[in-house]
């Protein structure tokens, strides 16, 4: 097999926390260096929260594994400061085909509107990314990554949680106030807690391969339903840097993985799908059951599970690491200001609140199309063809096919953090949902909105470019007494402003104004992840300090403290 990318090996260093003779104690300790524990301590790092990185490793992925990442992974991994590296090295792409045998059933445009900085989609290897992610971690100081460190024994309490450490050199205790468990699908930490993952197998095996190969094809998506060089069976086709093709086949259920893998068995299959012409390396492949599981809760005591430590989906629909980033945004702010005393404790339970939703709703769009996929039967075959056949002159039959709903943005609409909607809007972006980008100007130059949203409580503002006193007072009264950033957005510089007050941002192609509906006085709040938390028409110092002691879960602590004073009086 031949090889395009070298694995790079992290030097393990001793730690000194092994001289101790009692448990050290740290903050927080993150078990496993993939995409997820990695996110995770860069994050927490930008919010001054210092972190143990353990893993029994010193290297990254083996084989390319995801490579798929959603523009909304793209935009966390921008404020995280990563995204740069993706998309240079990574293949864009948002177009897709479906075919049905020989023939072209539909295309489509995953984001046909512009003025976005980040594009749909880019491939890349994971082993890429979590290069790059490792290269950031090396910026903070706050981060103490720590290679050849497996996690023996843990003991969990309400408390804090302490770990047994086994390196190279012994093995040593440690103590955190919150352990994170990015540790995979087989984690080792749920299985010493006695904690179960539970869900559903699927009854048919796929091929991965990725092969090397100079090839005219466009970087597009391209899925097939029962293909001519593969009867009664689908695949999947996608471009990857360094002239690799990802190519998914399916195998069906009475396939032997192992037999399987052998190149001897692969090479025809794919020659049989490129043409006997084509020229081809293989790089890497792997035969995969498709799974869909997750944890009940995703919290045991102080120990949070994270991205398929938590939950595992099949492939299809690239919504595995997608997901698992999602999931570590949405615990590193609450987990930060937990730490640092600006919320209550009963901010961490919305984590599980909110991400079983999010794991809930990739589960069962994953579920979905592994049944149209892999129908079950000969009616569930019958329903899934015609429904190709019909797709090919009829719109509405292509919303029946699935060959992996592809990830998107994760929202909240239901969550206990969002406040209530009073005001009219001509845009769906209510509380609970992520930012739409748009092009801007800071100081005259050319920006994009994204990047002034997150790692704080953020306010945008819609204003006139002569703001009046009282305007400016309730303004500073907001930055100062509140805490909160402000992005005021007007269509020409403000006169005589001072950047104390926030940052002025012109938008110059109108897009905010119409992606937002801002006009003079509207303003949204976000939450540190970028999550809208409230909007409103018009500007009240009154309700922007009860929308952010909302967002913070100071309801969902008064609601505790009530519930138990009730308790107390009826047993009196």
């Amino acid at each position: 097999m031949q090889n395009t990318y070298k694995n790079p090996i992290y030097p393990y260093i001793r730690s000194q926390d092994i001289d101790s003779t009692q448990p050290v104690h740290h903050p927080v300790i993150i078990v496993g260096a993939g995409p997820g524990g990695l996110a995770l301590s860069i994050d927490l790092a930008l919010h001054g929260i210092k972190s143990v990185v353990l893993d029994d490793n010193n290297t990254v992925s083996v084989g390319s594994r995801a490579i798929c990442f959603a523009k909304r992974t793209l935009e966390i991994m921008n404020r995280l400061g990563c995204s740069k590296k993706m998309v240079d090295k990574g293949v864009t792409w948002k177009h897709g085909k479906v075919f049905f045998k020989n023939e072209l059933v539909y295309d489509f445009d995953l984001l046909a509107e512009s003025g976005h900085k980040l594009p749909a989609f880019i491939n890349l290897q994971q082993y890429y990314f979590e290069e790059y992610l490792v290269d950031r971690t090396e910026d903070f100081n706050e981060v103490d990554l720590r290679w050849k460190s497996k996690v023996t024994e843990i003991q969990s309490s309400a408390e804090e949680t302490e770990v047994t450490v086994s390196c190279p050199d012994g093995e040593y205790k440690l103590t955190c106030d919150f352990l994170l468990s990015a540790d995979g699908s087989n984690s080792n930490i749920r299985r010493m807690l006695g904690l179960e993952s539970k869900g559903q197998v699927f009854q048919d095996r796929f091929l991965i391969a990725d092969v090397v190969m100079k090839a005219e094809f466009p970087t597009e998506r391209w899925f097939w339903f029962d293909p001519p060089f593969h009867p009664n069976q689908s695949a999947l086709l996608h471009k990857q840097p360094d002239n690799v093709w990802r190519i998914d086949l399916q195998l069906g259920w009475d396939a032997d993985p192992e037999e399987e893998k052998k190149e001897e068995v692969i090479r025809p299959r794919i020659q049989a799908m490129l043409g006997e012409e084509a020229e081809f390396e293989l790089e890497w492949a792997s035969v995969y059951t498709f799974q869909c599981r997750k944890m009940d809760r995703f919290i045991h005591n102080r120990v949070f599970f994270v991205g398929d430590a938590a939950h595992q989906v099949s492939p299809f629909g690239a919504r595995g690491a997608n997901g698992c980033i999602q999931s570590a945004e949405n615990l590193v702010w609450k987990i930060a200001s937990v730490l640092q005393k600006q919320a209550p404790y009963s901010l961490l339970e919305t984590y599980d609140t909110e991400r079983q939703h999010g794991a809930k709703e990739n589960i069962l769009n994953s579920t979905r199309a592994t049944d149209f996929i892999t129908p079950k039967n000969d009616m569930s075959r019958l329903f899934r063809d015609q429904t190709l056949k019909l797709a090919k002159q009829h719109s509405f039959a292509r919303t029946l096919v699935n060959s992996g709903r592809l990830s998107m943005p994760c929202s909240y609409p239901e969550s206990p953090l969002n406040s209530s909607e009073k005001d009219t809007f001509a845009s769906d972006l209510c509380a609970g949902t992520v930012p739409k980008d748009a092009p801007i100007k800071v100081k005259g130059l050319d920006d994009w909105l994204i990047n002034y949203l997150g790692n704080q409580f953020v306010l945008m503002v819609g204003v006139n470019s002569s703001l009046n006193a009282i305007q400016y007072e309730e303004l500073e009264f907001i930055k100062n007494n509140l805490n909160i950033s402000l992005l005021l957005v007007s269509d020409e510089p403000i006169q005589h402003f001072e950047n104390a007050l926030g940052i002025n941002i012109i938008d110059s192609s109108e897009l905010i104004r119409q992606r937002y509906d801002l006009s003079e006085g509207t303003n949204y709040l976000f939450r540190p992840d970028q999550v809208i938390t409230g909007r409103w028409k018009n500007l009240s110092i009154s309700v922007i300090k009860q929308a952010k002691n909302k967002a913070l879960g100071y309801e969902l602590e008064n609601n505790y403290v009530s519930e138990n004073n009730n308790h107390v009086e009826a047993a009196q």
